[in-house]
């Protein structure tokens, strides 16, 4: 008999403490199945951020536990990491470097062959269409390219869950709405899971097929779209 297969994202009474006194997140519960876009909907403080570092094996525990895909994220860290990939909310690609350039150093960090490196990079750069920005220096490079470049860098090694830490923060509207689509297009190509943190209304509607509502370290309510309005 098959074992039922394990959540992509399985989260209980997770908690951290700064300092010994701040609860930063507090008592968090939830369980993202695969192949879903899951949104975490909150205020600047809320404890979004928090929690994806927690989840991503950037940060510990204070209390609870998580899992992805079956893995403890403290207990198989390294298993965990080889599972995920995370677009971070601060931009992280070098400005000195090319396009391509910061995804070969994308490539090596994961451990992702060189002949099989340069395949996906081309996948990936065609997905953000960056293609034809590739060879220039990323210093030359929009807001929303450098946004694009860093999803195209979460994508490298093929995670099978994705977190995207407020992708579209600061972006004009119309390349915010270009972000939308190469996420929904990873949704229906890749069936990959994703988890998207935002305080834009409008993004969690349009992009998530559930929502938790988190302010204050907790969550307020966790339901589909349409059921919460």
């Amino acid at each position: 008999m098959l074992s039922p297969r394990s959540p992509a994202i399985q989260v209980e009474n997770l908690t951290k403490v700064f300092n010994g006194k701040v609860r930063a997140v507090d008592q968090v519960s939830f369980t993202v199945e695969e192949g879903e876009i899951f949104g975490f909907l909150g205020p600047n403080g809320a404890g979004k951020t928090t929690t994806i570092n927690m989840l991503t094996t950037l940060l510990s525990l204070t209390e609870g536990s998580a899992s992805i895909l079956g893995h403890d994220v403290v207990a198989e860290a390294d298993k965990v990491r080889r599972l995920i990939g995370l677009v971070p909310q601060d931009l992280t690609v070098d400005d000195d470097l090319t396009g391509l350039e910061n995804l070969l150093l994308q490539a090596k960090l994961y451990h992702v062959p060189g002949d099989v490196a340069r395949k996906r990079i081309a996948e990936v750069l065609d997905l953000v269409n960056l293609s034809d920005a590739a060879r220039r220096k990323v210093e030359t490079y929009s807001g929303g390219m450098r946004k694009r470049l860093e999803l195209a860098e979460g994508l490298i090694h093929y995670p099978r869950v994705l977190f995207l830490d407020e992708p579209t923060l600061g972006l004009d509207v119309q390349t915010r709405t270009i972000m939308w689509e190469y996420i929904l297009r990873l949704k229906a190509e890749q069936n990959m899971t994703l988890f998207v943190t935002t305080h834009y209304m409008e993004e969690a509607d349009a992009l998530c097929s559930r929502i938790a509502i988190i302010d204050q370290g907790r969550i307020k309510a966790l339901d589909t779209p349409s059921n919460l309005k």
